[in-house]
């Protein structure tokens, strides 16, 4: 469950950072600006969920479990 709430966290993150690149604007507008709390706290767990991503993908990713895929050289 950890690993959804962090990768729906880390989607909202991505698009924020696009949104800022191509309109000058950021999902924390919407509550007041980087000096409100709540946008303090929204950034604050993107980068733990980016943190804890990059610790434990591996081991939910169920792409990550399988063995690659290996094809037979063509003769």
């Amino acid at each position: 469950m950890l690993h959804k709430i962090a990768f729906v966290l880390l989607v909202i993150g991505g698009l924020n950072w696009l949104a800022l690149a191509i309109f000058d604007w950021e999902i924390g507008s919407l509550f007041g600006g980087m000096e409100e709390l709540i946008s303090k706290i929204i950034y604050i767990l993107v980068g733990l969920s980016a943190i804890y991503e990059v610790a434990f993908h591996a081991k939910n990713c169920k792409q990550c479990e399988k063995p690659a895929v290996t094809t037979m050289p063509m003769k």
